[in-house]
């Protein structure tokens, strides 16, 4: 996904999403238009019921609009199988929910390490990269603890830090802070903004409007359309995303660690010490079975002239 320009992401041209039929019939979004450019942070504001949380139903690939077309990295959703969605969901969108979504019969790190399941990670990496992200939300002893003994505050924390383990690089939030205390609020958009500051795309909901400081651009709306839209940062300043490291490593680490130990938890790195390692053996393998030939040759003096080549 990661690219070295700031391309569009995603892109919405006249969509409408109707309810009901007739004298019933509602506007949650009229013919709305929107481009976003990879690694903005968006920041939408406006009244209850403008249509907030329906257009980020609709980015997310949880609804679907009546009329209009909605492509997503330049393909029309609508040619996009319900498998491919499901996987872009898991793998590159974060969802912050207004409420909180938690499971209640799992604890807290169960809960977090939830996407990372879906993914494939193994159970000890899951683990460790939970409690990473607990840690950095001031969670970590909380970790065996179940929902229903937590503050909704820190259930808030708890539904964050789950939307940000599996490294998305699309992150929808909801009103991330509106249940949350003043220094709760400022840990997590300071997590958000050093998040974007990676590359990602962010897109939040909030009715707090001294919270658009973070922003780089800021959307009013009114009656499901676009009333003002107002960029603070202009597309070439935004920041780029990083190809040479996962960012999933890039936030679970704290800022004073190397890049040697980010390096340790990665696949690759993985993979290439355990094709090191399969090479020393065989290589082993193959100057014991030389020694051995050679030595029922001529036992005395091959096995000196072994010794002087080494």
């Amino acid at each position: 996904m990661a690219t070295k320009t700031n391309e569009t992401i995603i892109e919405l041209k006249s969509i409408t999403k109707r309810y009901g039929l007739g004298d019933t019939e509602s506007f949650a979004l009229h013919n709305f238009d929107l481009t976003v450019k990879r690694g903005e942070f968006i920041m939408i504001m406006g009244p209850s019921g403008c249509g907030k949380t329906t257009l980020l139903n609709i980015i997310g690939l949880l609804d679907k609009a009546t009329i209009g077309e909605y492509k997503l990295v330049g393909k029309s959703v609508d040619r996009i199988s319900a498998r491919k969605k499901a996987q872009f969901r898991a793998n590159e969108i974060g969802f912050i929910f207004q409420s909180f979504n938690l499971i209640p019969n799992l604890t807290v790190i169960d809960n977090v390490t939830m996407p990372l399941v879906y993914s494939g990670v193994h159970k000890t990496r899951r683990l460790k990269m939970a409690d990473k992200i607990l840690e950095r939300f001031q969670l970590r002893e909380r970790e065996y603890y179940f929902p229903s003994q937590l503050s909704g505050g820190q259930q808030q924390r708890v539904a964050i830090a789950r939307s940000l383990i599996s490294n998305p690089s699309i992150i929808l939030a909801d009103e991330p802070t509106g249940n949350l205390d003043s220094r709760s609020s400022h840990i997590i958009m300071e997590e958000l903004k050093d998040i974007h500051s990676l590359g990602n795309t962010i897109i939040m909901v909030t009715h707090n409007p001294s919270l658009t400081t973070y922003a780089t651009r800021v959307i009013n709306m009114l009656d499901g359309e676009i009333d003002t839209d107002i960029k603070t940062v202009a597309d070439r300043d935004l920041p780029k995303p990083d190809d040479a490291e996962k960012v999933a490593v890039r936030i679970l680490k704290k800022k004073s660690e190397t890049k040697v130990e980010e390096a340790k938890d990665t696949p690759k790195i993985a993979s290439k010490k355990r094709s090191a390692k399969v090479n020393k053996v065989v290589k082993k393998s193959a100057q014991k079975s030389t020694k051995t030939k050679v030595k029922t040759k001529d036992n005395k003096k091959t096995t000196i002239n072994i010794k002087e080549q080494k």
